[in-house]
């Protein structure tokens, strides 16, 4: 019963992003970043590259935490660290490397281009434009 919201991005910088709910999401779980899983699971055609995500209350993943569980770990920079000046650590709460069902939102990559979807504001702008003449 996992439902996971997925930000897929391709190498030109286009992103779109998608809901799998329940038997949909079940393929990704267990998964740890940087594993690459078919792109079927959203209908495309190729490959996706897990970069990344967050849970629930918005805690990030980062990839040099294994495991699934929320940990306090010591960073100097990177992902989950802002601010930090030269030589200073800050000890923040990261989310492991492994998918699970805590996880809401994961970041992919696809390995080609995404398809471009007409605008569904625009299509129904023009009927309505038509309706009233």
């Amino acid at each position: 019963m996992a439902n996971f919201k997925l930000t897929i991005s391709d190498i030109k910088g286009k992103s779109l992003s998608k809901e799998l709910k329940d038997s949909d999401a079940n393929p990704l779980l267990g998964l740890q970043l940087g594993n690459e899983t078919d792109a079927s699971i959203v209908g495309l055609t190729g490959k996706l590259k897990l970069t990344g995500g967050s849970d629930k209350s918005g805690v990030p993943m980062r990839n040099d935490v294994h495991g699934a569980a929320r940990k306090k770990v010591l960073l100097s920079r990177g992902v989950g660290l802002q601010d930090a000046e030269s030589g200073q650590r800050k000890r923040k709460l990261m989310r492991g490397n492994s998918i699970s069902e805590e996880i809401y939102q994961v970041n992919c990559k696809f390995d080609g281009e995404l398809p471009v979807e007409a605008p569904v504001e625009e299509a129904t702008e023009e009927k309505t434009e038509d309706k009233k003449e």
